[in-house]
């Protein structure tokens, strides 16, 4: 006999229509779903950057920038570097077992080159001032600068036409000099015409061939000039400032053996001959 087939009722059928479309979805959403990639093994930390200590020992030379500046850093008419600031970086370099390799820098590239890692430090008779502080530290002062105003020799100018008389005034461009004489102007409307040079030499040969009336510079290089027979003389004092060796930011270990070898070299008698040597010192 057959069996009588029993009709689906609407409960059942509405049951198996929901059920299909459920499992329809679970398909399509299988699918249509992204493969994700399998999770990777956690990465390795970066090691370490290398610091300014390892890199000058792993090379084995202290990269010293400087920028010619008359008697801290210069060439000598063989070409050889020399200076008050040459001949501290090469006790430094000595101390640490490592020769030293000065690399001559445009003066207003000097602290690009050092944020660039292209020289380990500045030593070059380089003023702390505030400009600077924002992009490098500065090691402990180690000598204190006057500013002063220098004529040729037997000139009737006074500091006052040199403020006020629109003259021209010859200054080293990215100097703290050049700094202080720009604000001063734009602070006290001064009337002097700036003229700008890459060293302070450069510029006295220009006031003694009579193309400037004036130079705003660091007493040291006058008076070296004065030394040597240049015939110039010096007119007013207008500021000063003290010298530090530039240094990247944050570079602790850097830091602590700069300070701790100026210390010591300042208390040593060396100190007192570079002095005689090159700053004509007593």
């Amino acid at each position: 006999m057959f069996q009588t087939i029993r009709k689906p009722s609407r409960n059942n059928i509405k049951h198996l229509s929901l059920s299909a479309l459920s499992a329809l979805g679970l398909v399509l959403l299988t699918a249509l779903s992204p493969v994700l990639p399998a999770a990777s093994p956690a990465q390795a930390a970066p090691a370490p950057s290398e610091s300014t200590m390892d890199a000058i020992v792993k090379r084995g030379a202290l990269r010293v920038g400087f920028s010619s500046f008359v008697p801290w850093a210069m060439q000598d008419k063989q070409g050889k570097y020399i200076g008050f600031e040459i001949d501290v970086a090469q006790r430094l370099a000595d101390d640490l077992g490592v020769k030293l390799q000065p690399v001559p820098t445009s003066w207003d590239g000097i602290i690009p080159a050092l944020l660039a890692k292209k020289i380990d430090m500045v030593c070059s008779g380089m003023s702390i001032s505030p400009e600077r502080q924002a992009q490098a530290d500065f090691s402990n002062p180690y000598w204190t600068i006057r500013k002063i105003f220098i004529v040729k020799k037997g000139s009737k100018l006074t500091e006052d036409q040199i403020y006020n008389g629109k003259i021209k005034l010859g200054v080293q461009r990215g100097t703290n000099e050049h700094e202080m004489l720009e604000q001063a102007q734009a602070e006290k409307k001064h009337n002097y015409q700036l003229r700008f040079y890459d060293s302070g030499p450069m510029a006295i040969e220009d006031l003694l061939n009579g193309r400037i009336d004036a130079i705003g510079l660091d007493s040291a290089p006058a008076e070296d000039a004065m030394r040597k027979g240049k015939p110039v003389q010096e007119v007013a004092q207008f500021g000063k400032d003290e010298f530090g060796v530039a240094i990247r930011k944050d570079d602790a270990e850097t830091m602590k053996l700069v300070n701790e070898g100026y210390k010591l070299l300042m208390a040593d008698p060396y100190w007192k001959e570079l002095q005689a040597k090159y700053l004509g010192a007593k």
